[in-house]
């Protein structure tokens, strides 16, 4: 990414310790490697969320498509998108399912 050669690491690092001076130095690499790290996280989430957000985006195009279309006549990767939408949305409602109904009380006093 950065062309960033050994001579300009040695002399940052020698800033560094002029300016820090050798007791904040090492805490002050710790912190930006802890601020480079979150910035890392943060856009891999991003990336991640992207990701995401683009395949329901695809899936949605694709059930478009197959209104559209007789379901008979739809290319492999829609029928395969429909699928997908069809396990997603038993698997959403697989926790909100109704239990199985009680055994009849009726012959409580």
């Amino acid at each position: 990414m950065f062309d960033i050669g050994f001579w300009e690491l040695l002399l940052v690092a020698i800033i560094g310790l002029l300016v820090l001076g050798p007791e904040r130095l090492p805490a002050a690499l710790r912190s930006m490697q802890r601020g480079m790290q979150g910035l890392k996280s943060y856009g891999s989430k991003v990336s991640a969320e992207l990701n995401h957000e683009l395949r329901i985006k695809e899936l949605h195009e694709h059930l478009a498509q197959a209104e559209q279309l007789n379901m008979d006549q739809l290319p492999a990767d829609v029928q395969r998108s429909i699928v997908e939408l069809k396990a997603a949305a038993a698997a959403v409602q697989r926790p909100y399912a109704n239990p199985k109904p009680a055994a009849d009380d009726s012959h409580k006093p």
